[in-house]
């Protein structure tokens, strides 16, 4: 998939859909994945969308993603999206009027054929245009829009704010719902205090981007894969460690009935059940066994998915 955060690079002519999409969840799909299909051979199917997240640009503070760049661009890839065109969102482009937005970025750049927007989508100064806006606009130079209503289930919108509310609350079947998949940590493995080997449970240090949104700490059954390792069960810790009176906090995994070295290797964790808070325990041995008890719940509720 070609990604480019230039508009000199584009390839064109486009059929497009636009958002932010944060969390490719099953709303989402609904406006990206009929673009593949609708493309024809003639068109490229692609996402346009901000980058940063205009709500990072506006107040300045950082931004959690639930997927960022390269998660992204990979569950896009997994669609059958051909490019992802990431516009630069800088005070020029927040300055656009409606008009202005679609006559530079979308007719002369992209050179857009087609669209697709949530029903919600805004854009334009000061988020003045909607998907309505845009349709009308759009119109003018022979450009159809297609509106998409938002998505809900059990009376509940998919949104990317519910799947985070899930996620904060351990609620991991709710958020995989919401997703159409369990949510994922993908990082590097990279040295910690090989505390684990010492008590009988080495773990993988995992580093994931600063931007990725973590869940409620504590402990989840997880499925592990990457490296040389097939999906495998394992137990995942996400917290401070109290117990060895950690000062940062860290994403440590246990892969069950596996041994080797990670050091360096991708890994990607999916999160399928959240088991237990963290907690400090009054010694290693007591932390030894909770954490057996641990694994066993896991490999017990992990074998069911088999």
């Amino acid at each position: 998939m070609w990604v480019t955060s230039s508009l000199a690079t584009v390839k064109t002519p486009t059929i497009a859909a636009l958002g932010n999409f944060d969390g490719v969840h099953r709303g989402h799909r609904q406006v990206i994945e009929p673009i593949v299909l609708s493309a024809g051979g003639q068109l490229v199917p692609t996402v346009v969308t901000f980058h940063p997240h205009p709500q990072e640009f506006f107040s300045g503070q950082h931004r959690t993603l639930l997927t960022p760049l390269p998660e992204k661009v990979s569950c896009l890839r997994a669609i059958g999206v051909e490019q992802l065109v990431l516009l630069p969102f800088d005070r020029e482009l927040a300055s656009l009027a409606p008009q202005q937005f679609v006559e530079t970025i979308l007719v002369k750049q992209l050179q857009v054929r087609q669209v697709r927007v949530g029903q919600d989508f805004c854009f334009g100064y000061k988020r003045s245009g909607n998907s309505t806006d845009l349709q009308a606009i759009a119109a003018q130079f022979g450009i159809s829009v297609e509106i998409v209503p938002l998505y809900t289930e059990n009376d509940q919108r998919v949104s990317s704010s519910a799947i985070r509310q899930a996620l904060e609350a351990g609620e991991m079947a709710a958020a995989t719902r919401l997703l159409g998949r369990p949510y994922k940590l993908l990082g590097e493995v990279v040295s910690g205090q090989q505390l684990g080997r010492t008590i009988g449970f080495p773990t993988a240090n995992l580093a994931v981007p600063v931007e990725k949104f973590l869940p409620r700490s504590g402990v989840y059954g997880v499925w592990v894969e990457g490296a040389d390792i097939t999906p495998l069960p394992g137990v995942m810790n996400l917290g401070m460690r109290p117990t060895v009176n950690g000062l940062a906090q860290t994403i440590e995994v246990h892969v069950l009935d596996w041994s080797g070295d990670l050091y360096g290797k991708s890994l990607t964790v999916c999160l399928e059940k959240f088991l237990r808070p963290e907690q400090k325990f009054d010694s290693l041995d007591a932390l030894k066994r909770q954490i057996q008890r641990d694994a066993e719940q896991a490999r017990s509720l992990l074998s069911t998915q088999t």
